[in-house]
């Protein structure tokens, strides 16, 4: 393979996200080209030593990879196809942020075109882009990640996800679903807390123990998903219910919202309706695989009465870390 150790590198595309990009390329050696609309967002990179292309067209020419990070898939398309611009030769990365399906859809127009491409998601914040803690998730066939990794490794851990181009978009809003559930969770419970004079800062590590319990929780409940059996090894749905139920009765006396708590029971609720109360929480999962405007609903179905395969159980939770699941 052709050393790309210090390959030269394109980055289209200078917000935040963008900037940090080009200077972790720069900090590894790579040549890199740089253009943005907005011309005066390239000047500090100039500086540290960044060429400037003064059209998207020669950015493009300049280097045989070329990284993609601006507003949307519609900007993307504008700036690279400008005047239907032959992207011949042209490995693309695109870390624009935007669903699966414009992600397959870019990934079909620029191959139209000529070019390889690679759509990318990235798990970090710019500060942290340049070092390992820094996921970089892409999606696309995987030799042309290959001619290239060792240019991306500049900006932090490459994880290769597929051949389906939509997949970092996928993995991208499942890292959303996680991390906002995650901060809600340790929101309401600060809401609670703060009515009796505990601060955030002192329930912000006991929240933290409880998360990172949780977290140990899920490749045994993967399993159950994955094998769409869900005996009831640590708890049984009713009876988080009932936890549910208490974290209710707290928030309503101590005078917080109960929006969120509500909304997690009445998905539970249904699945007990339809049957499924002896097993564990884990068969929620056809109430998030069910269409909102369907109302939800788990089918009532029965599994066979074979047992189940022995697995790794996960650590029974105490009372009230159930009520955070």
């Amino acid at each position: 393979m052709e050393d790309t150790s210090r390959a030269p590198v394109t980055v289209i595309g200078l917000g935040l996200m963008g900037q940090a990009l080009a200077e972790a390329f720069l900090a590894a050696g790579h040549p890199t080209t740089v253009w943005n609309r907005t011309a005066s967002k390239v000047d500090r990179l100039v500086a540290k030593g960044a060429r400037r292309a003064p059209s998207e067209g020669h950015a493009l020419r300049a280097s045989p990879l070329t990284i993609v990070c601006v507003t949307d898939y519609r900007a993307v398309r504008s700036i690279l196809g400008a005047g239907e611009r032959a992207l011949d030769g042209a490995t693309l990365v695109n870390v624009t942020s935007g669903s699966s399906d414009q992600a397959r859809e870019t990934a079909h127009w620029a191959q139209q075109r000529g070019a390889r491409y690679l759509d990318g998601a990235i798990m970090a914040v710019p500060p942290a882009i340049g070092t390992p803690e820094a996921v970089i998730l892409q999606a696309g066939r995987a030799e042309d990640l290959q001619a290239h990794e060792p240019t991306l490794r500049a900006l932090g851990t490459i994880t290769h996800l597929g051949t389906d181009h939509g997949l970092a978009a996928l993995y991208d809003a499942a890292g959303l679903a996680m991390m906002w559930s995650v901060l809600n969770a340790w929101l309401q419970g600060t809401a609670l807390l703060r009515t009796v004079g505990v601060d955030a800062a002192t329930y912000a590590p006991f929240a933290q123990q409880v998360a990172a319990e949780v977290a140990g929780w899920l490749p045994g409940y993967a399993e159950q998903v994955d094998a769409d059996r869900f005996p009831a090894e640590v708890s049984a749905l009713e009876t988080d219910v009932r936890a549910m139920e208490h974290l209710i009765e707290e928030s309503e006396a101590a005078g917080v919202s109960t929006q969120l708590p509500r909304m997690i029971k009445a998905m539970a609720d249904r699945a007990i309706a339809a049957g499924h109360g002896g097993e564990q929480y884990p068969v929620m999962i056809e109430e998030f695989s069910t269409p909102s405007s369907t109302g939800g609903g788990l089918s009532s179905r029965t599994h066979a009465a074979a047992p189940p395969t022995p697995r790794d159980a996960p650590p029974s939770p105490p009372q009230r870390d159930r009520d955070r699941r």
